[in-house]
């Protein structure tokens, strides 16, 4: 799920089929530039200075770009996508080499390439986020500035022994049509898209769908679209939200389950022999995971537990329950990038492109598990905890 503790859930993500836990961005901007007059910079070859443009796609996003110097004499830079919201997205390396201007944001797969102009107001280039689109940067003046909206400020979390309820919860069916699904926490409200039941309690019980037995049929297709605002002030844990969710399932689809074991199959999420290649988070940990894909294979986790990823994993990639045996406490920063093959995403109703032999490609997933952050898959059978459903309704009326 995504959390608004680092990187608001915004920008950065053009999956339709796109997934749980964070919205991601897609740039898309051309604007026509307003007519005033520009200064020309004291120094054309310095690109120190904030710049914007318009990225055109479904939508039209218009982008500010900061560039300043560091302590090194280098440049660091953060892309703001003002029409999606406040917050920006650090550059993880900028380069400008004669007239050549590269910025790449490795957190969503984004790549610009420019060409500054001989007077040092634009650059003509292009961005690239799985494809290439057009987009011109000028520099920006006083006058022709966009205004970046501003965060609103982080609230403190709620009381760590609190047990919140949602005090006002709206459900709705989902739009036939609408792509993908999500859920997200913006400060103290919980959303969730296109989501079914079966969805819903996956995230409220940490369980796979194969864990949930004896539902009816509408529960793993039926869609709903949830709003719900809890009755304290304050961010939730991922405990009382997930508290909160379960209250709420009893409560608006009065669901009654008991507990049971059942021999199936799963993976093992385990350490690799080379050791884990993760990094540890120092930054809120006790604020809410961040995990979200920025496409089919692209993932990008903040702040989470080998709980939350095993959680992750299970529920929206694979087709069998994970159990962590890692090992690892606390709290983990990582990406990892592989090729999906069609047996993953079924949980998110995905459709597998075609495999392709470039030679860029990324591994498939149990090979890039190992190299890119030293964990591995192992699959087996074991007895697992399961979800028998006595009794659930559709939702009751908001």
């Amino acid at each position: 799920m995504t959390s608004n503790s680092k990187h608001p859930g915004k920008i950065f993500l053009n999956l339709s089929t796109a997934a749980v836990l964070a919205l991601p961005l897609t740039f898309g901007l051309i604007q026509a530039p307003r007519l005033y007059a520009q200064t020309a910079p004291a120094n054309p070859k310095d690109i120190a200075d904030t710049w914007q443009g318009t990225l055109h796609g479904e939508r039209d996003l218009r982008l500010v770009v900061k560039i300043t110097k560091d302590d090194k004499g280098g440049y660091k830079a953060a892309f703001s996508s003002i029409d999606q919201g406040p917050g920006s997205m650090p550059v993880t390396k900028i380069t400008l080499d004669g007239s050549d201007v590269k910025m790449t944001l490795e957190q969503i797969d984004g790549v610009y390439t420019g060409k500054l102009s001989p007077d040092g107001k634009t650059m003509d280039g292009t961005w690239t986020q799985g494809g290439p689109k057009p987009l011109i940067l000028t520099r920006a003046t006083p006058e022709t500035a966009w205004a970046i909206p501003v965060p609103p400020p982080r609230l403190p979390p709620m009381p760590a022994d609190a047990h919140p309820v949602f005090e006002v919860a709206t459900i709705k069916p989902s739009k036939p049509d609408a792509p993908g699904k999500m859920f997200r926490v913006q400060g103290r409200k919980f959303n969730t898209l296109n989501t079914t039941l079966s969805e819903i309690i996956s995230f409220a019980y940490g369980v796979h769908a194969k864990q949930v037995v004896g539902a009816p049929a509408w529960v793993e297709t039926d869609k709903f679209d949830l709003e719900a605002v809890p009755d304290l002030e304050g961010t939730p844990s991922d405990r009382q939200l997930k508290e909160m969710t379960q209250k709420l399932l009893t409560d608006r689809f009065k669901l009654t389950f008991h507990k049971d074991k059942k021999e199936l199959s799963v993976y093992v999420l385990a350490v690799a022999k080379t050791g884990p290649k993760l990094e540890q988070n120092t930054e809120n940990p006790d604020g809410l995971p961040g995990l979200w894909f920025r496409g089919l294979g692209v993932l990008n986790v903040t702040n989470a537990t080998m709980k939350d990823f095993a959680g992750l994993m299970q529920s929206a990639v694979l087709d069998r329950p994970v159990v962590d045996q890692t090992g690892l406490t606390g709290r983990w920063n990582f990406r990892l990038r592989w090729t999906p093959d069609d047996s993953q995403f079924g949980g998110m109703g995905a459709k597998i492109p075609p495999p392709t032999d470039a030679a860029n490609a990324p591994p498939a997933l149990y090979t890039a598990i190992q190299e890119q952050i030293g964990l591995k898959l192992d699959p087996t059978k074991a007895p697992t905890d399961v979800m028998v459903v006595d009794h659930v309704e559709k939702p009751t009326d908001n």
